[in-house]
């Protein structure tokens, strides 16, 4: 099993991650600035496989996952270039603005998060995956079945590969599904601001699912 790291991961999404792919079997390492920090997290979950350590350990795991707020993900991601380096960096960070309208994509000079991460990640293989996911269904150990997609993108057809297949194993019921090169990561990542808007109006946690494949 591989080892998983998750950067910035005492946030809610970094938690939901860690729950499901450390009940997939996947032992997993909570990074945040505060290794304190981390470890309190990591325990919360009372999921077996979930420590909690600095950035810098995280980082140090088989697959990484990044889930910084995005005016974070440059400055991270620079600092920690050299431990990444020759692995696998799922980027899952959504650049969005708020205002008294709601959600909004927010223009990424590199086109977008992922390819951001790229640039800087220079000698690692960035995919981009699990953006549209509901943090709240993730940790919540009631919900055990997800009927939805994980839209994967990625340079690398390999890397590609073992990300569909990490989603599909921390998801019951869900699956990853190849959605193209990192250049059609933008809007991937701005879809998310739609789903909150249909979450705030429906009062509910949308997800996505792709028709009429097999």
């Amino acid at each position: 099993m591989l080892t998983v790291g998750i950067l910035g991961g005492t946030g809610p999404q970094g938690r939901g991650l860690a729950r499901r792919l450390a009940l997939a079997g996947h032992p997993v390492v909570l990074g945040s600035r505060s290794a304190d920090r981390a470890t309190e997290s990591a325990a919360s979950l009372g999921v077996d496989g979930v420590t909690g350590a600095d950035n810098e350990t995280a980082a140090a795991a088989d697959l990484v996952i990044v889930t910084v707020p995005y005016d974070g993900h440059a400055t991270l991601l620079g600092s920690l270039a050299g431990s990444l380096a020759g692995k696998i960096v799922v980027d899952c960070v959504n650049p969005l603005g708020f205002d008294k309208q709601g959600a909004y994509a927010l223009d990424v000079p590199d086109g977008s998060a992922a390819q951001e991460a790229q640039r800087i990640l220079a000698d690692s293989t960035v995919v981009a995956a699990f953006h549209h996911l509901s943090a709240v269904r993730l940790e919540d150990p009631e919900v055990h079945e997800f009927d939805e997609d994980v839209l994967v993108l990625g340079e690398d057809r390999d890397a590609v590969g073992v990300v569909i297949e990490l989603a599909a194993a921390a998801l019951p019921g869900g699956r990853g599904v190849y959605a193209g090169r990192l250049r059609n990561a933008h809007q991937v990542e701005a879809l998310t601001a739609n789903l909150i808007a249909v979450n705030r109006r429906y009062k509910t946690h949308a997800g996505l699912r792709v028709t009429e494949l097999a």
